[in-house]
């Protein structure tokens, strides 16, 4: 049995430039850091004939062009592995909830396939055979962030040609610099969840047809996220929520559905009643986790409780996709 463990992640900034309808015409810039919260995949030899796939569902499939689950589809096509096999995801945090988990699925897919298969594999592969699967074969409206996050994992800085290619680096912050920026960030769930790709679609599409509200909204993120690089590295980390600030204020005019009365009603309480210095909705939109950077976690947290929010505390991973569990 084989089983590995993938990050999942949270945007700093740059957020949407990672897109090819951008990226491609333009360039772009993301930082994002890796935490704490995993998707767990077992690849192991079953009993029963088939595919026997677990994920929030159940499948049970004579060949592999019959599974139902598309990533799980395409990457065992990718692998040409053979049956019988059974494949187990679990997560930490629910599917679309704006952490990257579609992306550190197929990370982790692939690396639990490659170590099935008794194969080396380095992260930049695992990265680029994600977006394979995601991007190329399912022509998914995403961006490249996610599987970078989840090959690589740590504070992870990404830079993205107009040729396609992407550079990625660690940030450069010292120990005591990123336990400051850990303990003054803050994650919580606002309570649903949906599929990140109807905004992505309408981020792309409007990115490909040239339009100006669009474009240059992501060359602010661009550009400020970019800030937020020299901020970080020069130690200032105090300043990160008001550039949060700065991103979120933006961004929430970007598309219809990116924010809506509540995530605005609890995004006000947090400042003005919780003490956050900044904020955003992490990921593309519309639901998922409110990411804060204050100064005094016990009145955030209160604030926040009282309004129905749950917390969700983390760290930074640094380990990126390793594999955990590995019997002959």
């Amino acid at each position: 049995m084989i089983m590995t463990r993938t990050p999942l992640r949270i945007s700093l900034g740059g957020g949407g430039t990672d897109l090819p309808s951008y990226s491609q015409q333009f360039g772009g810039f993301v930082l994002s850091a890796a935490i704490t919260k995993y998707v767990y995949i077992t690849v192991n030899q079953s009993f029963l004939p088939g595919y026997l796939l677990k994920y929030s569902e159940m499948e049970h499939s004579q060949t592999r062009d019959q599974i139902r689950h598309p990533l799980m589809r395409e990457a065992l096509a990718m692998h040409e592995v053979p049956a019988p096999l059974e494949v187990v995801s679990v997560a930490d945090v629910p599917a679309g909830t704006g952490l990257g988990s579609s992306g550190t699925f197929t990370v982790g897919l692939m690396h639990a396939l490659h170590a099935y298969k008794r194969e080396p594999v380095c992260a930049e592969k695992l990265a680029c055979e994600a977006i394979e699967i995601e991007m190329t074969r399912l022509a998914e409206p995403v961006g490249k962030q996610d599987q970078y996050s989840a090959a690589y994992g740590g504070l992870l800085c990404q830079e993205y040609a107009k040729d396609g290619s992407v550079r990625v680096f660690p940030l450069e912050i010292n120990e005591s610099r990123v336990h400051e920026l850990r303990d003054s960030l803050m994650l919580f769930f606002v309570g649903y969840t949906r599929r990140a790709s109807t905004l992505l679609a309408e981020q792309n599409a409007r990115s490909l047809d040239g339009d100006q509200d669009m474009l240059e909204g992501l060359h602010f993120a661009e550009d400020l996220g970019r800030e937020i690089r020299r901020v970080l590295e020069q130690g200032r980390i105090a300043e990160f929520g008001p550039l949060m600030d700065a991103h979120w204020q933006r961004k929430r005019m970007r598309c219809k559905g990116m924010t809506n009365d509540r995530i605005d009603q609890l995004y006000d309480l947090a400042i003005q009643d919780g003490g956050a210095t900044g904020g955003k909705l992490v990921g593309a939109g519309g639901s998922g986790f409110l990411l804060f950077q204050t100064n005094d976690r016990p009145r955030l947290r209160d604030a926040m409780t009282c309004a129905g929010l749950s917390e969700m505390d983390f760290s930074f991973d640094f380990d990126g996709s390793v594999v955990v569990v590995r019997n002959a």
